[in-house]
């Protein structure tokens, strides 16, 4: 809202007044949550084929699999977070004028650089792996994986810097989301390879398991350490976590969102790795990628249910 302006300097004083609606909504969860599988696979991927490197099954599917699944989440990523933008063509000043003080700066860059990485990986795969074609940059594969895993880091963790960033909602700090969102690609990550790796062999499954089984049991303890003990930090907290304490409208997606996402893929991996078996891990990746999209809406929504005023 317009105060006054200054007609000699052209200064516009405005109102900081709060927005009584829910600003970033479904399009930002699905933002974040396709982001987290995109670089997840990447992480996974990655740590299979340097563990696994004489098992020519589970190298040739994950070098197959890897760049083509990731490239696909990574567009809806970028898809979306376009959609979201009031002024979407406005995006190509972040290239042409960028402000490097900027933490949506910086991610568009290192986003951008990281999906073209991805998308060359993905053609390689395509003509080597899935054609069975000779492709005369198959040997650029490797070494662009490096490059793709570093850059997975940025990438995965600067939309946490821009919750941080948020005016007034404490529940948004920095380093608890810079761990949660990687937390969350490993969860995906893990999640993406026991749905599609039924063959893998029992070993790389088991390490799988412990991936998304030690995911999912750091994530569930943060969100029950706010849960819990958050109202202990600031009053504005304990407003907001009221919205998943019982009676809140929130309060039976929250928990059905920690259910599936962490408490039952934990119970589930916690049989699997006491039995030796693997039937219910596949299950276990389905509810922890759907549970992740719940319990990221709820986090995402309910700090900005609470007035600023």
């Amino acid at each position: 809202m317009v105060e006054h302006t200054y007609a000699a300097t052209q200064a516009v004083v405005t109102l900081d007044v709060p927005i009584p609606q829910v600003i970033w909504g479904w399009m930002i969860t699905l933002n974040m949550w396709a982001k987290s599988i995109g670089t997840g696979v990447i992480f996974v991927g990655a740590f299979l084929l340097a563990r696994y490197s004489n098992e020519k099954y589970i190298t040739n599917n994950v070098k197959k699999t890897m760049p083509i699944i990731s490239f696909i989440f990574l567009n809806i990523f970028l898809l979306f977070t376009l959609l979201d933008l009031h002024q979407p063509f406005r995006m190509i000043n972040i290239f042409l004028h960028p402000h490097w003080t900027s933490a949506i700066t910086v991610g568009a860059w290192f986003a951008t650089i990281f999906t073209g990485i991805i998308f060359v990986m993905s053609a390689i795969a395509v003509k080597s792996f899935i054609l069975k074609q000779e492709c005369r940059f198959a040997h650029l594969y490797n070494r662009l994986l490096k490059f793709a895993v570093i850059l997975a880091i940025p990438v995965t963790l600067y939309t946490a810097t821009i919750m941080g960033e948020a005016t007034a909602r404490e529940l948004w700090q920095t380093p608890a989301e810079l761990v949660q969102m990687m937390l969350a690609a490993l969860l995906c990550g893990s999640a993406v390879y026991l749905i599609i790796g039924k063959n893998f062999s029992y070993k790389a499954k088991n390490d799988l398991a412990i991936i998304l089984g030690a995911s999912a049991f750091l994530s569930f303890v943060i969100y029950m350490g706010e849960y819990y003990f958050g109202h202990m930090k600031a009053e504005e907290v304990a407003a907001i976590i009221a919205y998943v304490k019982d009676g809140g409208a929130y309060h039976s997606m929250f928990w059905t969102a920690q259910w599936m996402a962490y408490i039952i893929p934990m119970i589930f991996v916690f049989i699997s790795l006491k039995t030796e078996t693997s039937e219910l891990l596949g299950l276990a990746g389905i509810l922890a990628i759907v549970g992740l999209y719940m319990a990221k809406h709820v986090w995402l929504i309910i700090p900005q249910l609470l007035p600023l005023s």
